[in-house]
């Protein structure tokens, strides 16, 4: 009797299991479904964005550029300045230094970390079995009043001080519409380390047949983020690859004297 039992459980667990990564599908699915179809996302080669943020009353224009090839940046500009973070070229990562206004690349580490993002565009969830991701519904969860289908979706480990720890993020998709409200996921190194960080996506707008936020506002779970509001989308950017270069120096004439 007792092995009837556990063979009864197994095959309920089993079911459970196999019903919750359906539901997760269909979630994933409706997604697509009512954000533009999957032709269309699968037409994005690449997305350059219009944006500005608020800084204690100084407003500060953006421009973040994302390829599918991985190549990708974000373009301040400041006090006259134009200052490049997080450029990535496919193999190189650099960022310019605030202080100094010289180009440095950063650590291996951070740049391996990078290469895994390139199976993040246009969409984490886009064809997510052949990037080797798992996508699990965990339940409905009511958010600022909002209804949400709650999803765990791990990726690729990723590399924190050399050891390989699991990457996941938690995804709240609204229950009306189908699209994500919020990504949740822990900070895995430095001084946040341990925290949950936290996107808000809202205002959803249509562009080239896909709807995308245009409001977005990151920060730390249960504290105030902050917001980069979108001006303009604009999907297949032409974007000369030199942009993406690191800056090799070149020495001064008057030097070498």
């Amino acid at each position: 009797m007792k092995t009837v039992k556990l063979l009864l459980l197994a095959f309920i667990l089993v079911v459970s299991a196999q019903s919750y990564a359906q539901t997760a599908d269909e979630i994933i699915a409706k997604y697509f479904e009512n954000s533009g179809g999957i032709a269309n996302w699968k037409s994005i080669e690449g997305m350059k964005m219009i944006a500005k943020i608020n800084q204690g009353g100084m407003v500060i224009p953006l421009e973040i550029i994302q390829l599918k090839s991985g190549k990708q940046m974000t373009v301040i500009n400041f006090q006259g300045k134009t200052i490049k973070q997080g450029v990535f070229d496919g193999e190189v990562l650099w960022s310019t230094n605030f202080m100094t206004q010289k180009a440095e690349k950063g650590d291996q580490e951070t740049t391996d970390n990078m290469k895994l993002q390139k199976n993040d565009f246009p969409d984490p969830f886009l064809n997510y079995r052949m990037k080797g991701y798992q996508a699990e519904f965990l339940g409905k969860e009511t958010i600022d009043g909002v209804e949400t289908f709650k999803i765990k979706l791990t990726k690729n480990p990723i590399l924190v001080d050399g050891v390989k720890e699991e990457n996941v993020s938690y995804y709240f998709f609204d229950a009306e519409n189908y699209v994500p409200l919020i990504v949740q996921s822990e900070i895995k190194s430095g001084p946040m380390k341990g925290q949950v960080s936290e996107a808000k996506f809202s205002d959803y707008q249509e562009v080239g047949g896909v709807y995308f936020p245009y409001s977005l506002t990151q920060g730390l779970k249960g504290q105030a983020g902050q917001t980069i509001a979108i001006d303009k989308i604009e999907l297949n950017p032409q974007i000369d690859p030199k942009e993406f270069s690191f800056p090799e120096e070149v020495s001064n004439p008057q030097e070498n004297k």
